[in-house]
């Protein structure tokens, strides 16, 4: 069994002229993170892998679950190749994951993570909103081939 928990990053700011990569995160995007972080302390493995963007506001929100877990934030792994918006590279970055890691939480960007749920979840979301937490179970050995899943979780701020 594989457990792959996706997470969106916090809302970001646009108010400061910086690269897209560069943009920090909201006070309201600070608190809704903080918000499905507490909901979801039960819900996550200590000894998953954490996988996150490169982006400023993606580093940002997985430091603030991590914190919230009572996690160390050196335990997350950032990947370049995380900063994208495409379901297919996320997917290929997924199949990747060694098969000794039962638990991947990962930390991304939309529309990678809406099209990647539902893509492999078995129910259907619109959205997977800033800060939103999607848990997906796959009955197998290797991420690698990884197909339908059984959507376990589906927290998003605007819900608790």
């Amino acid at each position: 069994m594989k457990k792959l928990i996706l997470i969106r990053h916090a809302k970001s700011s646009w108010d400061i002229p910086v690269p897209d990569k560069e943009r920090g995160l909201t006070s309201k995007g600070i608190a809704n993170t903080l918000k499905v972080a507490d909901k979801t302390i039960t819900l996550i493995s200590p000894s998953a892998t954490f996988w996150c963007s490169s982006s400023k506001r993606t580093r940002h929100t997985a430091k603030l679950f991590l914190d919230t877990w009572n996690l160390e934030d050196n335990k997350i792994v950032f990947l370049d190749e995380l900063y994208t918006f495409d379901c297919l590279i996320l997917e290929e970055i997924v199949k990747s994951c060694p098969n000794h890691c039962e638990n991947l939480i990962l930390f991304g960007h939309n529309s990678a993570i809406t099209d990647f749920v539902n893509k492999f979840g078995n129910k259907f979301v619109t959205n997977v909103p800033t800060s939103g937490f999607v848990s997906i179970n796959f009955d197998t050995t290797s991420w690698a081939t990884i197909t339908k899943g059984i959507t376990h979780n589906i927290i998003f701020p605007s819900e608790n």
